[in-house]
């Protein structure tokens, strides 16, 4: 590990910003090599060991991955779990309906017998962190092709992986880092019975939604309450009423002490991605083709949702997660095209490429071993162009064209009749007849009607006739004369999916014919024919981009080898450190560390979707019922800011002060800084956190759940 700190200078001198550590998102065994120091000098209490150890019960064994893109944490010894509203909110909708509308009003579960559980939801614990680099790369031969790499990498990590779950109920997993160039294994346990304990209304948990979505100043309470239960021994089961709460190793103090400018913040969670070591030639591609995509098909298929949700209290229910799910990377895609543009990140990026460039034919064994990675990731990048552009497209499209989907349904039952077994047709029948009412209850036809007529058209107006699949030219056209309106039309009327009583009604008796002949079957076959079609044209210079981007990495990594640096963020756990600041986004203007309740009423528009308050929250502020949880200095606290380093996947992280005590969660970066999943912004990079002040305010005194409270470790 001697050569991880290069790119890290490299890269801050390149962009001309000063260096600080609060960059970086840290492996946790390394952190008494590589961060101690500086972490005391800001203010930790904690030794290495008190955050990751595998001998004691440490800070780690309290943070979860909280379904499967965000991070959430263990707040009592009864397996109380808090984590972002937005984690929580499929989980939220999915109980909800128009006469019980917690999104709306709320949920409190006021004994454990209240709590509801959630099937498809699961926690996970990380159990252990382990260097397997050597062994990994033990039987990969010199001069291997990719290919050849990759199988000798596959067999040494099914090995490695099979060993370290034998005889337990782990899971295990070997992940790579540094492009490839670096191995961990990661061990983890997983449980999967996790109850809905409590949630605010929207009006508070999704408070300006939209709108104020990677903004600053923020005002919401981006907050949830699941708890986790065990099988009497401790160990997972599925749900049952015979399960008890866990009993965790490790659960966080909270702490409700005043917050200050300059104070010590720590996050452990577990960030999604990050390609802080892009080429110019990425860059590039999310420029001309990532984002302009996903902003144009995304806003299209919104509008059409919203509209609908407006005016139907059923389709807000039906269509909200499915909404915030799109429109909250639809908004990042704006900020992060608008972000790499105004700091001109790609040519930052190709200052980088020309030092390197100048690095390597300095010496002759340097250009032999690395001088073709920048032209290989930029073959890759510019020969993938048109079909990763066509690729984006029919992905997206799709993804608005909610019907067509049920084509795996199709599939299931055509395999089934095809088998000639009676028995295989009985269990997939009966398969889909238990899971098939998830689908339409969240499910409204004429709002995916008029979505699925934009998305084909968008498709069939955008991208060449050489992508397009065939069900345009051989239906489309030659029965409908072109005309997509009618085509959709027909496809809603005829398709046995169309709705939930046609389907169940055709499972009775099911015909293989009647499938094969269904214009949803038909629709969807062309579809994902033709985009395994484009799959494979961009897949062909996977290889090439691959090895180019393994070398690229190790070569930074090889000219300033005195230093270190962090491994892009893959979904594994790590720790950011950074202190409580304001920040300066452009000229003349400073925005405070912190916002206040008296704030969120100077926000309050009644009746609207974004901006409307409970009439509770409202009185309580008036009458300044604030509780304990008020700041000495007179304000109720709602948010505040740090120099945390995150990402997607950090959603629901802990945010804890230098003694481990819990003081926030992490919901969200500003929107001056949204290329930095690219490129860190020092001076601008910012993590937005609910006070968990305001957390336990909204459970205690607006909601009356001080039972949950009183659950809590409180330090005051």
């Amino acid at each position: 590990m001697k050569k991880l700190f290069a790119i890290l200078l490299i890269l801050t001198l390149s962009l001309g910003f000063k260096a600080r550590a609060d960059e970086g998102m840290w492996l946790l065994p390394l952190i008494e090599k590589l961060n101690m120091g500086k972490m005391t000098e800001l203010g930790l209490k904690l030794s290495a060991e008190d955050i990751y150890s595998l001998n004691k019960a440490s800070v780690k064994d309290a943070i979860v991955i909280f379904g499967g893109g965000c991070t959430g944490e263990i707040v009592s010894s009864q397996g109380l779990i808090l984590t972002n509203h937005h984690c929580g909110y499929g989980s939220i909708q999915s109980h909800s309906s128009v006469d019980h509308d917690y999104l709306k009003d709320g949920f409190w579960a006021m004994s454990k017998e209240e709590e509801l559980p959630n099937p498809n939801l699961s926690v996970t614990f990380l159990i252990r962190i382990e260097d397997v680099t050597e062994q990994i790369l033990a039987n990969v031969k010199q001069g291997a092709t990719e290919a050849e790499r990759t199988a000798a990498l596959n067999e040494a990590r099914q090995a490695i992986e099979k060993k370290a779950s034998e005889g337990t109920n782990y899971r295990a997993s070997v992940a790579s880092f540094y492009g490839g160039n670096n191995f961990y294994l990661l061990v983890y346990e997983r449980y999967n019975d996790v109850r809905l304990v409590g949630a605010p209304p929207s009006s508070i948990g999704k408070f300006g939604s939209d709108t104020d979505n990677w903004e600053w100043p923020r005002h919401t309470g981006d907050f949830s309450v699941f708890r986790v239960y065990s099988a009497a021994d401790g160990k997972p089961a599925a749900y049952s009423k015979e399960n008890v709460p866990l009993k965790p190793k490790h659960y966080l103090p909270v702490s409700i002490k005043d917050r200050n400018k300059d104070d010590f913040a720590m996050i452990l969670g577990y960030p999604g991605r990050t390609n802080r070591y892009m080429t110019s030639f990425e860059v590039n591609e999310q420029l001309q083709i990532v984002h302009p995509d996903r902003i144009k098909i995304r806003g299209i298929k919104q509008d059409i949702w919203m509209n609908d949700m407006k005016v139907n209290e059923k389709v807000n229910i039906q269509y909200s997660a499915k909404y915030f799910g799109s429109s909250n990377y639809w908004k990042y895609s704006i900020g992060q095209k608008g972000g790499l543009e105004r700091l001109n990140v790609k040519a930052k990026k190709e200052a980088i490429e020309d030092q390197f460039n100048s690095w390597v034919v300095a010496d002759a064994q340097r250009k032999a071993k690395y001088g073709e990675a920048l032209n290989m990731i930029k073959t890759a990048i510019e020969g993938r162009a048109e079909n990763y552009n066509a690729l984006q497209y029919i992905n997206e499209c799709i993804q608005g064209c909610e019907l067509i989907s049920m084509n795996q349904v199709a599939t299931m039952l055509i395999t089934a009749i095809k088998s000639a077994d009676s028995k295989k047709l009985t269990e997939a029948s009966d398969r889909i007849k238990n899971n098939i009412s998830a689908f339409y209850k969240d499910y409204n036809a004429e709002t995916d009607k008029k979505s699925t007529k934009a998305m084909l058209k968008l498709y069939r107006s955008d991208i060449p006739a050489k992508f397009q699949p065939d069900f345009y030219a051989n239906v489309v056209d030659k029965k409908f004369k072109g005309n997509i309106d009618k085509f959709v039309d027909n496809l809603f009327e005829k398709s046995i999916f169309a709705s939930e009583a046609k389907l169940k009604a055709f499972l009775d008796k099911p015909v293989l014919k009647t499938l094969e002949a269904d214009p949803v079957y038909i629709t969807a076959t062309s579809i994902f024919k033709t985009a395994g079609e484009i799959s494979k044209g961009s897949g062909q210079f996977d290889s090439g981009l691959a090895t180019g981007k393994r070398l690229w990495i190790a070569a930074l990594m090889e000219m300033a080898p005195e230093k270190t640096l962090y491994p892009d963020a893959n979904s594994t756990m790590r720790l950011s450190y950074g202190t409580v600041q304001d920040y300066d986004p452009k000229d003349a203007v400073t925005y405070k560390y912190f916002t206040t309740l008296q704030g969120v009423v100077d926000k309050w528009k009644p009746g609207d979707y974004e901006f409307d308050l409970p009439k509770r929250l409202l009185d309580l502020n008036a009458k300044k019922e604030f509780g304990r949880y008020a700041s000495p200095k007179g304000y109720m606290p709602v948010c505040f800011l740090t120099t945390n380093d995150i990402t997607g996947g950090n959603s629901g992280s802990p945010v804890m002060n230098g003694n481990g005590e819990l003081i926030g969660l992490a919901f969200d970066g500003n929107w001056e800084a949204m290329s930095g999943d690219i490129a860190y912004e020092t001076q601008l990079q910012r993590t937005i956190v609910v006070d968990i002040r305001y957390v336990l305010w909204t459970m205690d005194i607006y909601a009356g759940a001080k039972h949950l409270v009183d659950e809590m470790t409180i330090v005051q």
